[in-house]
């Protein structure tokens, strides 16, 4: 059980750390899509799950590296993964599933909104927080070196993709959103 629970931890966590890298892919390039005549998921998709592949070759030596062996871990690990699935349930409710999926950001004619309700009336990017909870949570829980390194990584190129999706709303949606980005910190919550 112990290891079925490791293998999913690092799959996982090559999922949640691509995130970043999949929106790098849209991000920079949102004008380039938009031109597109056919449906741009029909590249960026198999592009996304090429970054799986290959960010697990890149981490395989390393998956079987266990920091501590421990069945309490467990504790504190449910308690970011749980904290990490609240997250993306409160990122959606005001959000459709054409912008969870970034669908607004690469077809023509998608007409785009400005939401600061709900979760993103605390924080600007509860999606990214979601996505770093449940790395720390498969890390925390697992004990796997690669797991805590895929994290590490996560937390930089999100960092990287916080700041240009920011100034990217920023131009899209003006001095609303600037006002906003003052008011609400981008990832962590203020209390």
């Amino acid at each position: 059980m112990r290891s079925l629970l490791q293998f999913v931890g690092w799959a996982l966590c090559i999922v949640y750390t691509s995130v970043p890298l999949f929106w790098f892919m849209i991000h920079p390039f949102a004008d380039h899509w938009r031109v597109q005549r056919r449906n741009p998921y029909r590249v960026l998709l198999p592009g996304w799950i090429a970054m799986w592949i290959l960010i697990g070759f890149a981490t395989s030596h390393w998956r079987r590296i266990v920091l501590y062996e421990n069945p309490w871990t467990w504790i504190p690990g449910i308690g970011f993964l749980l904290c990490g699935f609240w997250l993306y349930h409160q990122s959606t409710r005001n959000f459709s599933g054409k912008q969870v999926g970034g669908f607004q950001e690469v077809l023509q004619n998608q007409r785009q909104r400005l939401v600061i309700s709900g979760i993103r009336g605390r924080i600007r990017h509860p999606m990214y927080l979601g996505h770093f909870c449940g790395l720390l949570g498969w890390s925390i829980g697992t004990g796997l070196a690669v797991c805590y390194g895929l994290t590490l990584f996560a937390v930089i190129t999100g960092a990287i993709m916080i700041r240009m999706e920011d100034n990217e709303l920023e131009l899209r949606f003006g001095e609303p959103y600037r006002i906003y980005r003052q008011q609400v910190p981008a990832f962590l919550p203020k209390i």
